[in-house]
C-alpha cells in the first residue's frame, strides 16, 4: 500500500486513449467498496465520457480544471445529504479510493474540488448540478479526471515524509 501511495501523483495531462470499460468497472468497484459513516452509503458517482460534456464541465470552475481539457473520463462524486450529515467525509473517501485504483491500474488522475468553489457564473457545485441533472439535496464534492498518463512524475520517497506532523499522546 505504501508503494501505491508513493506513486500516486496528480496527473494533469492525459493521452487521447479512452479508458476501457473494464478499468471503469474497477474504478467504480473501488468507489462502491468505500466505507461510510454508519454504513449509510450516501455516495453516488456520475461517469462522464462524452468529450463535449467534459469540456463544458471544465468551464464551471475558475481554477484547477486543466486536467478536464485532456481527460477522456470524469467521475463526478456526489452524495445524498438527506442520508448522511457527514456526506463530505464519505465522498472524500470515495474520491481518493477512485484515485488509488486508477494508480493501481496504471492510469493517472486528479481530484478537482467542486464543493465551495466558484465558476464565472456562480457556485461550481450548482453548475454541475444543472449540467448533470443532480437533485438539489445531493452535495457535489468533486470530479476526478482520469486517463492514460501523458506526463511522468517521480514517486514520493521517505525523504518527502514530514514526521514533525506526527504527535504521540498529545499535541
Amino acid at each position: 500500500m505504501l508503494e501505491l501511495l508513493k506513486h500516486r501523483r496528480s496527473i494533469r495531462t492525459f493521452t487521447d486513449e479512452p479508458v476501457s470499460q473494464e478499468n471503469i468497472d474497477s474504478l467504480l468497484k473501488a468507489a462502491l467498496l468505500a466505507p461510510s459513516s454508519m454504513g449509510k452509503k450516501p455516495v453516488e458517482c456520475i461517469v462522464v465520457r462524452n468529450k463535449e460534456t467534459i469540456a463544458r464541465l471544465k468551464t464551471y470552475k475558475k481554477h484547477g480544471t486543466t486536467p478536464l481539457g485532456t481527460a477522456p473520463l470524469a467521475i463526478v462524486v456526489i452524495a445524498d445529504g438527506q442520508k448522511s450529515d457527514v456526506w463530505v467525509e464519505d465522498a472524500s473517501i470515495v474520491s481518493i479510493l477512485i484515485q488509488l485504483e486508477a494508480e493501481k491500474l496504471g492510469l493517472g488522475s486528479t481530484w478537482i474540488q467542486l464543493r465551495r468553489r466558484e465558476g464565472d457564473s456562480g457556485p461550481s457545485e450548482e453548475a454541475f448540478r444543472q449540467e448533470l441533472g443532480i437533485p438539489e439535496h445531493y452535495g457535489v464534492l468533486s470530479v476526478v479526471a482520469i486517463g492514460h498518463k501523458n506526463e511522468q512524475k517521480k514517486p514520493y520517497t521517505d525523504a518527502d515524509l514530514d514526521f514533525t506532523k506526527v504527535h504521540y499522546e498529545t499535541f
